[in-house]
């Protein structure tokens, strides 16, 4: 695990100018076609990490990447667990021991650890509520609750630091939820928000502007427990884009803009404990959080 975290410090530092073969797919007929979860397809900046890590290993062959069906997370991650499914092939989300147990984990924090810090997506009648707010006791003495996903890690995170937290199986109707009144902020990652915010395309949406939430939980990408040749893969390729700047690159082409419009390093931050991490993961996670305002200061550049 040290060799990964030594080349995740060199992501933040390598000179952007820095070259590599550039992230594109090879069509050919012989190409390995790789079904990709839905919501990571979705999301430019997760598809286009995938992209690169193929793209850096092209002794392995061509590859293409398809949109898997529309399955929960919690749905995904089983069907990923079975040998011969073929509903999907490599999916990103943060980790957990469980997960790290039952799955092939590729352990490099594809968003340099952005998913662990979270803002308050809420609404605007809700903004009084979060007024002088600045601590975890501030925050559970409000009653804040927060929404999330049923099948997620931060589900228990919150819970087991004293946060109430309502919960739903599919992100999709989370959202229905907090318009709805059900709970007063869902929590979303920095290097997600926006993206989140573009698709709901809802005015009445807005971005707590003064916290951030923050506690160690590193994002992985993670292929089925016998496909140990395409971990290698994924694992070689991030490995030769940190090590050429292209990762570097992509980070800051990708959440540099969020870094600098959420305002981060002028926000309180709440920083939480994450008791369910394996021990390679909680060192990752940890470092991570330590070096929170170096980290926002790195990607503002």
């Amino acid at each position: 695990m040290t060799v990964f975290f030594c080349a995740l410090l060199l992501a933040f530092t390598a000179p952007t100018w820095a070259t590599g073969r550039e992230p594109v797919a090879d069509n050919a007929d012989t190409a390995r076609e790789y079904s990709l979860w839905y919501r990571n397809y979705d999301s430019p900046a997760i598809r286009s990490m995938v992209e690169l890590a193929f793209a850096k290993t092209p002794e392995y062959g061509g590859y293409k990447l398809v949109r898997s069906l529309e399955l929960t997370q919690g749905r995904a991650l089983y069907e990923l667990a079975q040998k011969d499914s073929g509903l999907i092939d490599i999916i990103n989300v943060a980790t957990s021991p469980t997960r790290e147990q039952h799955l092939n984990a590729i352990p490099v924090p594809i968003d340099g650890g952005l998913l662990g810090f979270r803002v308050c997506v809420t609404l605007p009648e809700k903004l009084p509520l979060f007024a002088g707010v600045r601590t975890l006791d501030d925050l559970i003495e409000r009653g804040i609750s927060i929404g999330q996903s049923s099948h997620w890690p931060d589900t228990p995170i919150l819970e087991s630091n004293g946060i109430p937290v309502v919960t739903h199986s599919r992100y999709e109707i989370l959202y229905g939820m907090l318009r709805n009144r059900r709970f007063d902020c869902f929590a979303r990652g920095v290097s997600e928000v926006f993206h989140d915010l573009e698709i709901e395309d809802d005015p009445g949406l807005i971005i707590e502007p003064n916290l951030l939430i923050a506690y160690p939980m590193p994002s992985y990408l993670f292929v089925g427990p016998e496909e140990n040749l395409t971990a290698y893969r994924l694992q070689l390729g991030l490995e030769r884009a940190i090590e050429d700047g292209s990762f570097a690159r992509y980070l800051r082409d990708y959440y540099s803009r969020s870094v600098s419009n959420l305002n981060l390093d002028k926000r309180h931050i709440i920083r939480l404990e994450n008791p369910y991490l394996s021990e390679e993961s909680r060192f990752v996670g940890r470092d991570t959080l330590r070096n929170l305002q170096r980290r926002l200061e790195l990607f503002a550049r």
